[in-house]
């Protein structure tokens, strides 16, 4: 198997953690707020903020080490990267966060993880046409069990969608369409720069909002409780989309969107942690995820048509998992 491929899956399985306890996390951290559009703002600028100090770090853990190259901000060089950061800025970083935790407010937290778990189905039916990656028979099998998985979870929730879910899809299409642009950008620029250009660019978009709006001061968290759980989904939220760009830059987008659904596994667990009897009912569709996963794993890298960026699956230059001598 593919050497980046494998540590881009292994990524995107820890971006399926964090996202099945975050989803968990955001439900009480919103609730505990009151106002999602300024739960949203402050939550996404405490992300900024934390990403900014990480990228800090590793710079200078990479510049002492003699590996610069490995951590840094690439400046786009055409239009095309400059609008796809600004998508990924406005309606990445933005737009979506502040659809679903207002969506969030109004529905239960099992039926925003059903939601947004789906969107694996919308970035692969994107990624074929427009990423010119190949289902292999491998991918389709997998494809299909976590459908099964997916929609058979939903048997525990409301399928008659309501104005919470409604706003919930609707960010998730947005996501669908950001993974592909993301994927495109990250044939020529690092995932550093777009995980900033993500949380930075949208959490200055929010900000501009709310002080336009005359909400820039419900921003401020009031109480300590809201200082807390602020701080908790910003470092949540930063290790999410760190880890998602790094498993993009590596491995197919149909691949990593795949195994980042296993994070249903790990919110049903919650969810079910008071309920053994409700969690048992849920165990052939966990199962079916689970097996999908798996399949995902062994199934050889999708491909692509010559000089696509689903190629890039090895990166760059100055990534350190570039081996001496590989072109």
């Amino acid at each position: 198997m593919n050497t980046t491929r494998t540590r881009g899956l292994l990524l995107a399985l820890a971006t399926a953690v964090i996202s099945g306890f975050a989803i968990w996390i955001n439900g009480n951290g919103v609730a505990a707020y009151g106002d999602p559009s300024a739960y949203t703002t402050a939550k996404n600028a405490a992300s900024a903020v934390v990403i900014g100090v990480v990228f800090l770090v590793a710079r200078s853990a990479a510049r002492a080490r003699g590996a610069a190259g490995s951590v840094a901000l690439t400046r786009p060089t055409r239009s095309r990267q400059w609008w796809g950061l600004a998508y990924v800025a406005i309606l990445g970083g933005a737009v979506p966060f502040t659809m679903f935790f207002a969506g969030l407010a109004s529905t239960a937290s099992t039926q925003a993880a059903f939601v947004h778990k789906t969107l694996f189905i919308w970035v692969a039916l994107l990624a074929v046409p427009l990423l010119k990656e190949k289902v292999t028979w491998w991918h389709a099998s997998a494809l299909a069990l976590l459908i099964i998985g997916v929609f058979g979870l939903a048997g525990t929730v409301a399928l008659v969608p309501d104005s919470g879910t409604l706003l919930i899809a609707g960010a998730t299409g947005l996501w669908a369409v950001e993974v592909v642009i993301s994927k495109r950008l990250l044939a020529g620029v690092t995932p550093w720069t777009v995980s900033v250009a993500r949380m930075g660019g949208g959490s200055l978009a929010l900000l501009l909002w709310a002080a336009s709006t005359g909400s820039l001061g419900a921003v401020v968290p009031a109480t300590a409780a809201q200082w807390g759980w602020v701080a908790l989904t910003g470092i949540v939220l930063a290790g999410y989309v760190l880890t998602w760009h790094q498993a993009l830059w590596r491995a197919p987008a149909v691949d990593v969107t795949a195994v980042l659904v296993l994070g249903a596994v790990i919110t049903a667990l919650l969810a079910g942690s008071a309920d053994p009897t409700a969690l048992a009912i849920k165990s052939p569709w966990l199962a079916a995820l689970i097996v999908g996963g798996a399949l995902i794993w062994a199934a050889p890298a999708s491909t692509a048509a010559p000089g696509s960026p689903a190629r890039h699956l090895t990166p760059p230059p100055g990534d350190p998992d570039r081996q001496p001598g590989r072109p």
